[in-house]
């Protein structure tokens, strides 16, 4: 926990230092909740749009910390940035505590507590404004509370309660508690029903509000994102290239582990097969004895790449969210996986009679944790990267609009987080987060409907009639390079992007403009 903290320390530090003070966000995503957030805080309810309500929340718990920001001192930004560093100190203490449930020795625990805290992904993740770090701390809290009630029956079902804060923080969590409600169903020979049954009616209480709003607002229990992000359930067949997108995501964040991790998820099934066997033995376990192992922690990062791989789309753009974000919060899973199956390495060195010569101890530990602390290390520049992508970009045209645009104006725009933030317009969100009404103008062409989606998007607009449009020229060449009407009036280059949807965002007058943009000396005065 000292080593995460003080790597969020250094993060926070360098960025302070170049921006000059002034804290920044790495996605305009961080904005869209920060936006949420302030609408909640100030009565509006969950909203984006002052007086719409919209199911486009995906974290309604992160939104609901994000607003104690806007009535607490210091400002939203730098509790977004304390809330994530806190979740984070959380989370590797959980992985810790998870390690320990597998039996791991306490050096083996703290080498995976280790292994999660110099993860450069997740230290960008804390310091993102993001839900990651409070959904990762959820999960692995959720699942340790799972073993220990499987364990020990007597225990109150703390881990659904649990398990339901991971579903308010992403909506993945739903699938971890199926699984994890499946897994006990599982020994309801040795765990009473009415436990079960209590224990999902804390979650139920939890989740049924949020669900009944999302229902009545968007017609679904999941929010617009969803529909946003995924497309139709094509057939049962998973989509190889979605789980190579997947698998690169985890190897490029933790790549000793995710080489061991196989044969931790090989001992799982070792110690479950090894139970059934000593169950059915004339030697067997008492009725009193322990419960067979359970596989959840294993399951519950392939079932969520493979249902996502059955919405992915077959040539579109693959969906793992920015940098592989979706899938940071399995990250500490991998590593206790990759531990577990270092265990026999150590009891290897036990029957050598080495496990005394600590020098040779530390030195195999040093080497796998090397990769990460040299990862954690690199990792500021890209982080202040991601950081100065937004603000050249986003955040830039948010500020150069302020002084000179009429509050009457209607946006249309790309990425809305940061430019509704900064400004009092009403927007129109072009992804469809915030309109899902847009949605079927947005979705691909193909044999049966001929017409291009952005003639489908300009006969949208024509509806809408946006006075300006703030996208990324790149997305929507047809619209903004032929003669449509649309008029560049401003530019910003991104240096070096690595964020953003293009290297260019631009502002264009509309076919339908109404309120022109007022000169700079005149609005100050």
């Amino acid at each position: 926990m000292a080593l995460a903290a003080a790597a969020c320390l250094l993060y926070l530090t360098a960025e302070l230092y170049v921006f000059s003070g002034h804290l920044a966000l790495p996605l305009d995503d961080s904005w869209i909740h920060l936006q949420f957030a302030r609408q909640l805080a100030t009565g509006g309810g969950l909203a984006f749009n002052t007086g719409q309500w919209i199911s486009g929340s995906t974290a309604p718990l992160w939104t609901a910390l994000l607003a104690l920001g806007f009535v607490l001192p210091g400002g939203p930004l730098w509790w977004s940035k304390v809330f994530g560093i806190a979740f984070f100190l959380a989370s590797v203490h959980a992985t810790d505590r998870l390690a320990a449930e597998f039996g791991l020795s306490t050096g083996l625990c703290r080498f995976a507590a280790a292994m999660t805290a110099a993860s450069h992904w997740l230290v960008w993740s804390a310091l993102s404004g993001m839900e990651i770090t409070l959904f990762t701390c959820t999960s692995l809290w959720g699942i340790v509370l799972h073993l220990r009630e499987r364990r020990d029956p007597t225990r109150p079902p703390a881990s659904f309660a649990v398990l339901a804060m991971a579903t308010l923080a992403r909506p993945e969590g739903c699938l971890l508690l199926v699984l994890a409600a499946t897994d006990r169903l599982l020994l309801h020979k040795t765990i009473p029903v009415s436990r079960l049954a209590f224990g999902g009616f804390v979650a139920a209480i939890l989740l049924i509000p949020t669900w009944i709003f999302y229902w009545i607002i968007g017609g679904s229990i999941l929010p617009t994102t969803f529909a946003v992000k995924s497309g139709p359930l094509a057939d049962l067949v998973p989509s190889g290239r979605y789980l190579s997108a997947v698998m690169d995501v985890v190897f490029r964040s933790q790549p000793v582990m995710l080489l061991f991790a196989g044969a931790g998820l090989l001992r799982l099934v070792e110690r479950l097969a090894s139970h059934r066997d000593h169950e059915l033995s004339p030697t067997g376990l008492s009725p009193a004895g322990r419960v067979p192992p359970s596989l959840l922690p294993a399951l519950w990062p392939l079932g969520m790449a493979l249902v996502y791989s059955l919405l992915a789309s077959a040539t579109g753009p693959i969906v793992v969210g920015n940098f592989g974000r979706y899938y940071f919060p399995i990250l500490p899973i991998v590593v206790v996986l990759g531990v577990l199956g270092l265990q026999k390495a150590e009891f290897r060195l036990r029957a050598d009679g080495k496990s005394r010569q600590l020098p040779w101890r530390g030195f195999l530990a040093a080497l796998l944790l090397a990769p990460q602390i040299w990862g954690l290390i690199q990792g500021p520049p890209r982080y202040l990267q991601t950081l100065a992508n937004v603000e050249d970009s986003d955040v830039a045209a948010a500020h150069w609009l302020a002084p000179r645009l009429p509050p009457q104006a209607l946006l249309a725009v790309q990425d809305i987080g940061a430019i509704k933030y900064h400004l009092p317009n009403r927007v129109i969100d072009l992804a469809g987060i915030v309109n899902p009404d847009i949605l079927p103008a947005l979705r691909g062409s193909g044999s049966k409907d001929p017409t291009y989606w952005e003639e489908r998007l300009l006969t949208y607009l024509q509806r809408e009639q946006p006075d300006y449009l703030v996208v990324f020229p790149r997305s929507y060449p047809r619209l903004t390079q032929g003669n449509r009407g649309f008029r560049k009036v401003q530019n910003f280059e991104i240096q070096h992007n690595v964020t953003m949807a293009g290297a260019e965002l631009a502002i264009f007058s509309t076919p339908w403009t109404r309120y022109p943009l007022q000169d700079v000396e005149d609005s100050l005065q």
